[in-house]
C-alpha cells in the first residue's frame, strides 16, 4: 500500500492511494458495508465486516481487542476500536493496543492519548493511522486539534489520517482542512436510524421537513414528501449528501479554495467555528508552513475568520519582520484600497498617482495602502499575493476588529520605518481610528478620497512637500522599490547581496534586475515575486536560504522530484523562489512545489519546477 500526494492547499491534500491493484483519490469516504447497510454503487471503498472478498478496496472490521480473528496475509484489516471510554489511564490504553504490529501492518489505531503517538508511530510502516475514539475527543476542541497536529507531524507528508465516525457535510471540509484524509459514513448510518437527514447547512429531523430542498435520487423518488422516506431513503440521501461534499472538497483544493469553503461550514455549528478560531489562533506555524505563497483565485475574505487566515496573518509578519521600506522615502502617503487590483490598475489609484506623479520629487514618497485584512500594504508589494488579488465587502464601516488590526501594524510598521512628513488621504471614516498614531500629519481628504476638491488637496500638500527634499531619480527609486520586494520574499541579507553593484531596467510592473549587462532576475505582474537567473541563483546562494541539495547522481530534467532531493531549507514554502545545488555548486533554479520539510521527507512528486538548469 502506497500514498502519494498529487495536490495541496494548506494542510488539505489530494492524493492517490493504492491498494492492491488500485488507486482510490483522498480524500475520500469509506461506505459501511454490512448484511443491513449497503454501501452506494459510487463508493471508491468500503469499511466492512465482511470476510469474504470484496470487488472494491475495503477496510475490514474483524473481532475485538480482546478476540483477534484470522485474517489473510497483506490484507488491510483493523480490530474493533471504539469498546472503551477516551478518558482511560494511559496504561489502559497501552495494554488496549500492545498486540499491534507496527512493522507489518497497512494500517495503525492510534489511541487518543497524546503522549502515546511518539510510540505508536514511530518506526511503523503503516500508510493509514486511525483516530480512535475520534468522536469523544472531538468534544474538546483545542485538545483534538492538538492532537490531530502532532499525529500528523509524527507521520509526516507521505501518510494518511483516518477520522472514524465523524464525518458529515458539514464539517468534511473543516477536518479535510486540518490534514485528514479519510473518513466514514457511520454519521450518515446513525442519522438515518434516527430519522435525520444530513445537509452541508446542518442536519435536519424528518418531522421538521415540509418538502426536501434536495434533488438525490432517494429525495426525487420520495415526490418531495418527506413522510414516505424510511430509513433506507434517508440513509440514500446521507450518503449521497457525503458524497457531494467530497466532491465539492477536491474540487476546492484543486483550485487553492479550500479555506473559503471551510469559512462557510463553519456557520453550521459552534463547535466548528471553534475548531477553526483554534486553529488559527494556536497552531499558525502548522497552517503556515503547508499555505502556498501563489494562489489561482482571488483571496475571498468576508468572514471573521479571514482576518487570521495563515497567507493574511504571514504577509503582515513579513511586512513588519522582513520588510524595510525605500532609503531614500521621506513622504510617507496613507492611501485606501480599491476594489480592483492590483491597486495601481484601478481608476482610484490612477488618480492618485496622477497627483504624486504631477509632483516636482515624487520619488520621496512612499505610497502605504491601508485595507481589510491585510492591515498594510507597501505599494512596492502590491503584486503579491494575497495583495494582488483578493476581495473583501465594501461598506464604510470598520469594525472594532478590523480597527485594532489596522492600528496594531501600523504602530508596529512605523517603529522600524521612520518618515519625516505624513500625508493621510483616507476616508473619513478609516482616517479617524489612525490619525492619532501621526505628529501634525497633513489631512487631505474632505469627502471621497476621488472628489475633485480632495484630489486638488492631495496636489497642493504634495507639490509643497516633495520640494522640501533633495531630488530624487526615478531610477535609483526604482531599484530601492525591488529591493524592498526582495526583503520580503528573501531577507535583508540575501536582498544586500542580489542589489550589489546592480541596476534595474523596465517599464511597471515588468523590471529587471541587472549586474554587468546580465540579468539577476526580474519581476512580473502575473508572479509579483523576484523569478531568478542562473546567475541570480549564484547569488542567493550566498545568501545560504532557500536551497534544496540534491543528490550527487540526480540528473535534472524539467522539474526536480523528491527523491532526487537531499537535504533542503525549511524556510522553503510552496512558490518561493529556490537555488537547486550539487556538491555546493549551483545546478538550477526554480519554484517550490513542496515545502522543505516536506521535499526531505517525500519519495514522490515534484519539489521544484526549474526555470533555468546549468
Amino acid at each position: 500500500m502506497q500514498f502519494t500526494v498529487k495536490k495541496r492547499d494548506g494542510p488539505a491534500r489530494i492524493g492517490e492511494l493504492t491498494i492492491d491493484q488500485s488507486i482510490v483519490t483522498t480524500p475520500t469516504i469509506l461506505y459501511v458495508h454490512t448484511t443491513r447497510c449497503t454501501a452506494p454503487d459510487f463508493a471508491d471503498m468500503l469499511l466492512t465486516n465482511n470476510i469474504a472478498k470484496t470487488q472494491k478496496p475495503a477496510l475490514k472490521v474483524l473481532g475485538s481487542i480482546f478476540s483477534k480473528e484470522n485474517v489473510t496475509a497483506n490484507e488491510l484489516t483493523l480490530s474493533d476500536y471504539l469498546l472503551y471510554p477516551k478518558d482511560v489511564p494511559t496504561q489502559l490504553h497501552k495494554d488496549a493496543f500492545k498486540h499491534i504490529d507496527k512493522k507489518n501492518a497497512g494500517c495503525v489505531i492510534v489511541p487518543a492519548d497524546p503522549l502515546l503517538i511518539p510510540d505508536i508511530t514511530q518506526d511503523s510502516t503503516a500508510t493509514i493511522f486511525i483516530v480512535a475514539n475520534a468522536a469523544q475527543l472531538f468534544s474538546q476542541q483545542s485538545a483534538f486539534i492538538s492532537f490531530i497536529i502532532q499525529l500528523r507531524e509524527h507521520i509526516g507528508y507521505q501518510k494518511t489520517i483516518y477520522l472514524p465516525c465523524l464525518g458529515d457535510p458539514t464539517n468534511l471540509a473543516v477536518f479535510t482542512y486540518m490534514g485528514i484524509d479519510l473518513f466514514d459514513s457511520m454519521a450518515a448510518v446513525l442519522a438515518a436510524r434516527n430519522n435525520i437527514f444530513l445537509f452541508s447547512t446542518g442536519p435536519y429531523q424528518k418531522n421538521d421537513l415540509s418538502e426536501l430542498p434536495c434533488s438525490c435520487p432517494a429525495c426525487t423518488n420520495a415526490g418531495n414528501d418527506p413522510s414516505k422516506m424510511g430509513y433506507p431513503e434517508i440513509l440514500q440521501h446521507n450518503n449521497h449528501g457525503l458524497y457531494n461534499e467530497l466532491k465539492q472538497i477536491r474540487n476546492a483544493i484543486t483550485q487553492g479554495q479550500l479555506r473559503e469553503l471551510v469559512e462557510i461550514r463553519v456557520r453550521a455549528h459552534p463547535e466548528l467555528t471553534a475548531v477553526l478560531r483554534h486553529l488559527d489562533s494556536d497552531h499558525y506555524p502548522f497552517l503556515e508552513e503547508r499555505t502556498s505563497l501563489i494562489r489561482k483565485h482571488p483571496l475571498i475574505a468576508t468572514t471573521k475568520e479571514a482576518l487570521t487566515r495563515p497567507e493574511v496573518r504571514r504577509f503582515q509578519e513579513r511586512v513588519i519582520h522582513r520588510y524595510k521600506k525605500p532609503k531614500n522615502a521621506k513622504i510617507l502617503l496613507l492611501l485606501p484600497c480599491s476594489s480592483k487590483k492590483p491597486y495601481s490598475f484601478s481608476k482610484s489609484h490612477n488618480l492618485f498617482q496622477q497627483r504624486l506623479f504631477g509632483a516636482k520629487n515624487p520619488s520621496v514618497v512612499h505610497e502605504l495602502i491601508i485595507t481589510s485584512p491585510l492591515g498594510v500594504v507597501p505599494r512596492e508589494l502590491e503584486l503579491i499575493p494575497p495583495a494582488s488579488s483578493y476581495d473583501i465587502s465594501v461598506t464604510g464601516h470598520w469594525d472594532e476588529d478590523e480597527k485594532h488590526m489596522i492600528r496594531t501594524l501600523l504602530q508596529t510598521y512605523l517603529k522600524k520605518n521612520k518618515y519625516e512628513t505624513v500625508i493621510i488621504h483616507l476616508p473619513l471614516g478609516l482616517a479617524e481610528f489612525v490619525t492619532d498614531l501621526f505628529v501634525d500629519p497633513i489631512i487631505t481628504c474632505t469627502d471621497k478620497p476621488t472628489s475633485e476638491e480632495s484630489l486638488h488637496n492631495l496636489s497642493l500638500a504634495l507639490e509643497k512637500t516633495t520640494v522640501s527634499y533633495d531630488n530624487i531619480p526615478v531610477s535609483i527609486r526604482v531599484k530601492e522599490n525591488m529591493k524592498a520586494i526582495a526583503n520580503f520574499q528573501f531577507d535583508e541579507k540575501a536582498a544586500d547581496i542580489l542589489f550589489n553593484e546592480s541596476e534595474v531596467r523596465g517599464k511597471y510592473p515588468y523590471w529587471k534586475l541587472l549586474s554587468n549587462k546580465k540579468q539577476i532576475g526580474m519581476i512580473t505582474q502575473e508572479r509579483g515575486f523576484l523569478s531568478l537567473t542562473l546567475d541570480g541563483a549564484e547569488r542567493l546562494k550566498q545568501s545560504g536560504t532557500y536551497w534544496v541539495d540534491i543528490a550527487d547522481d540526480f540528473i535534472l530534467k524539467g522539474s526536480l522530484f523528491a527523491p532526487g532531493v537531499k537535504d533542503a531549507d525549511s524556510l522553503i514554502r510552496i512558490g518561493d523562489e529556490v537555488v537547486v545545488t550539487r556538491n555546493k555548486l549551483v545546478c538550477g533554479v526554480g519554484v517550490a512545489q513542496m515545502n522543505g520539510t516536506e521535499m526531505k521527507e517525500s519519495t514522490k512528486g515534484e519539489a521544484v519546477k526549474l526555470r533555468h538548469i546549468a
